[in-house]
């Protein structure tokens, strides 16, 4: 048996909020049976591994990797930025005409 990663625990806060769905009854049998496995409830094993996708989704929205032959080509594109378009120019001056900045 693999030693079960529990990063939900180490979330210092209430547990509040529910959350309830509806399953295919293969699926809930594959998770309790990977749960039983881990040596944890269905609940806790589906937790954690909403809570990980989750954190996997987040990070990988929110980081971008370049490989280095496009890094350069990336950095010089915005060096190197094009002169506005009338198009542009246009959405500007709808911009600031509708949008209040403070």
């Amino acid at each position: 048996m693999l030693g079960f990663d529990d990063p939900v625990s180490e979330v210092d806060e209430k547990s509040t909020e529910r959350m309830s769905f509806r399953t295919k009854p293969r699926i809930k049998e594959a998770i309790q049976r990977a749960a039983a496995l881990s040596g944890v409830d269905d609940s806790v094993f589906t937790m954690n591994a909403a809570y990980k996708s989750a954190i996997e989704t987040i990070t990988a929205h929110e980081h971008t990797m370049l490989r280095p032959i496009d890094h350069g080509a990336f950095f010089a594109a915005l060096d190197q930025a094009p002169a506005p378009t009338d198009k542009l120019r246009a959405a500007f001056g709808r911009h600031k005409k509708t949008i209040d900045s403070r």
